[in-house]
């Protein structure tokens, strides 16, 4: 266990990261059939912190270079999309910790091994109650459920004396796993090990102390509290399309160097082949550099001004949905240009395939992000997640 948080930087758990990759690598099979990160694995991945790379270092997190953290996320997701899927969604939601009472925080974190896991709500609510809430609701997808040890339950609060002008309040309510029900509906093939399952509470006491009001400003200082929850999700979650559509482009390029199909010359000769090569270098070179540059833009300006313009979040939630769908293309593309070898499950490229896929439908890369931005750049109301 790391103990003096303070000294491990970025480059640091970058260092880590590729020798954690090596063993998720060893792992993925196990990983994808099982539905979840093996013990041995999350024991070591917990131990040297990578559920914390986001929180405050006062509330015993490492609270690394957000630029850093992006490129953890690209060397694990190369070589299992599940993992650095989980790494993000859970890292991300640590960072509750900076906006959360602080004593909230202490006790949620005092064990080491704390990792949350959340959905988004379905008919939720939670009703004032003496000292507390009763919840009721269900939440799906949530992401690393099986190693998750905390459940987060963003709800709507229903006071009946409400004012019915003023704004509904979301709070953020935690949960232990065993007063809630588990609802196993993660039957999939992309994405398989981030174990997504649904939970549901049924007239659920949820005590004052265990909840907090989302949308508030952070209690905690730090520029990385200023980035907007839904870009560190869709950064991040473009970060592991990216890091598939690498290792599948990689793929495709090996074994052009290989495989000579019947009655043609093989691969890496034919000019159909290295043209679609070089289209792909430079659909996924562009797609990556698009979101580093916006990454590196909008980190720097909340690192010297505190501050983060809006047409910096519009940029990064652009380059997002865009990392997303230009990945996609790219995992197609190699798919395709393999041929029948892709179509096999001991192929490395159909888990790609089925990864990106999965992916796709994910909110991060639904379409209508382009319109929202094309409303902001014509002087529109857009209204976008960002």
């Amino acid at each position: 266990m790391l103990k003096d948080h303070k000294k491990y930087s970025g480059d640091y758990f970058i260092g880590l990261a590729n020798s954690l990759a090596e063993d998720v690598a060893k792992f993925s099979d196990k990983i994808n059939y099982d539905r979840k990160i093996p013990d041995t694995l999350l024991k070591d991945m917990t131990g040297l912190g990578f559920f914390k790379l986001l929180m405050p270092s006062k509330l015993t997190g490492f609270e690394i270079d957000f630029v850093k953290y992006l490129e953890i996320i690209n060397i694990v997701s190369r070589v299992d999309a599940s993992v650095a899927w989980c790494l993000n969604q859970n890292n991300v939601l640590a960072t509750l910790s900076a906006f959360m009472p602080e004593e909230l925080a202490l006790e949620i974190w005092k064990n080491p091994d704390t990792v949350l896991s959340n959905g988004p709500p379905i008919g939720a609510s939670a009703e004032v109650s003496e000292n507390g809430y009763i919840l009721n609701g269900r939440w799906d997808f949530s992401s690393g459920f099986p190693h998750s040890t905390w459940l987060v339950a963003l709800t709507p609060v229903i006071e009946p004396s409400r004012d019915s002008h003023k704004e509904e309040e979301m709070r953020n309510m935690f949960l232990r796993k065993c007063d809630v029900e588990i609802i196993d509906t993660w039957d999939v093939n992309g994405l398989r090990g981030t174990g997504s399952f649904s939970f549901r509470a049924e007239n659920l006491f949820v005590d004052q102390d265990k909840t907090f009001v989302e949308g508030n400003p952070p209690i905690q200082p730090g520029p990385i509290y200023l980035i907007p929850k839904t870009l560190m999700f869709s950064s991040g979650f473009a970060t592991v399309a990216l890091g598939v559509a690498r290792a599948s482009l990689d793929y495709a390029i090996l074994l052009a160097n290989k495989k000579t199909p019947s009655r043609q010359d093989i691969l890496r000769n034919q000019q159909s082949v290295q043209r679609e090569i070089g289209k792909m270098e430079a659909i996924f070179r562009s797609a990556k550099s698009y979101l580093d540059n916006s990454v590196s833009v909008l980190w720097d300006s909340a690192l010297s001004t505190n501050h983060i313009p809006e047409n910096h979040k519009v940029d990064l939630r652009l380059a997002s949905t865009d990392a997303i769908r230009r990945s996609i293309e790219v995992v197609d593309r190699s798919y395709s240009l393999i041929g029948s070898n892709a179509i096999f499950n001991s192929n490395p490229i159909q888990r790609k395939f089925e990864d990106i896929h999965s992916i796709s439908q994910q909110v991060q890369g639904r379409m209508e992000h382009y319109d929202s931005v094309g409303r902001f750049f014509l002087g529109m109301d857009h209204k976008g997640l960002f």
